[in-house]
């Protein structure tokens, strides 16, 4: 049975962040994942995990500044400094929060920055930051996101990121493979996780079009869970959906596709 997470940043939206957590136990979630904890001291949130006997079983880097649009500081060439900054300020939450995988987004590429740079940068940081995260024994995770919902993005494809993480070299450096995206830029989700299932260590789910519960869309997600359980993936999955008409109600669809596996 495919274990799954919340991820409060997107879920129970209708309560604040901090009442989040105790809405996802309420409603059967073992564990939760979120995108930044950094807006919150984080003994606020090691409160609420106790309390909830909740898993953290991920979070990100810090990433810039969200709300001017920036989705990452790894592939830029002129902030390698802050990018280390942000390493250790993660590595500071991860150690109170008790979460022991961190994903590192990769970010847009700037206009006058070439892909040659951006490569070279990336691959750099994320050698930088795995080598840190080594010495806590933790793993560092790499997302391929669509340039559909962020044009520009660095890091967009399933090779690409397999083709990095050997070109790393980092034992600890890993998939995160996002269902949802991969659909939207090469469809067939049931093969990449067949061909990259040793790499991956987190997935994460939503249907498309529309970001939205699985079952709303086209994906047969049915399917997928069985072939998950088939292959041996005992890893968590995150509900990184967009809820289409509120949380709870939204979450029908656990026992609709989950009831047969």
């Amino acid at each position: 049975m495919p274990k799954l997470a919340a991820n409060l940043s997107l879920m129970f939206n209708e309560a604040g962040f901090l009442d989040r957590f105790g809405l996802a136990r309420a409603n059967g979630f073992d564990a939760v994942e979120f995108l930044f904890p950094y807006a919150f001291e984080a003994g606020q949130i090691a409160q609420q995990l106790a309390r909830h006997k909740l898993q953290l079983v991920l979070h990100n880097l810090p990433c810039g500044d969200w709300a001017a649009g920036e989705r990452g500081l790894a592939c830029d060439p002129r902030r390698v400094g802050q990018f280390q900054d942000s390493v250790e300020l993660a590595l500071d939450y991860a150690g109170e929060l008790g979460v022991r995988q961190l994903h590192c987004m990769a970010g847009i590429v700037a206009p006058d920055v070439t892909r040659e740079s951006a490569h070279q940068t990336y691959v750099a940081n994320l050698r930088f930051a795995a080598a840190r995260l080594r010495e806590r024994e933790m793993s560092l995770l790499i997302e391929p996101i669509n340039t559909y919902d962020i044009p520009g993005y660095f890091l967009c494809g399933s090779r690409q990121a397999a083709d990095i993480i050997a070109e790393c070299g980092a034992d600890n450096l890993f998939l995160q493979f996002d269902i949802y995206h991969m659909q939207r830029m090469e469809g067939e989700p049931a093969s990449a996780i067949r061909r990259y299932l040793p790499l991956i260590r987190h997935m994460q789910l939503a249907d498309t079009p529309g970001r939205h519960e699985p079952g709303t869309g086209e994906i047969d997600y049915r399917q997928l869970f069985v072939l998950i359980d088939e292959l041996g993936y005992d890893g968590w999955i995150g509900c990184e959906y967009l809820p289409r008409a509120g949380t709870v109600p939204g979450l029908a669809w656990r026992k609709q596709l989950l009831q047969a596996i």
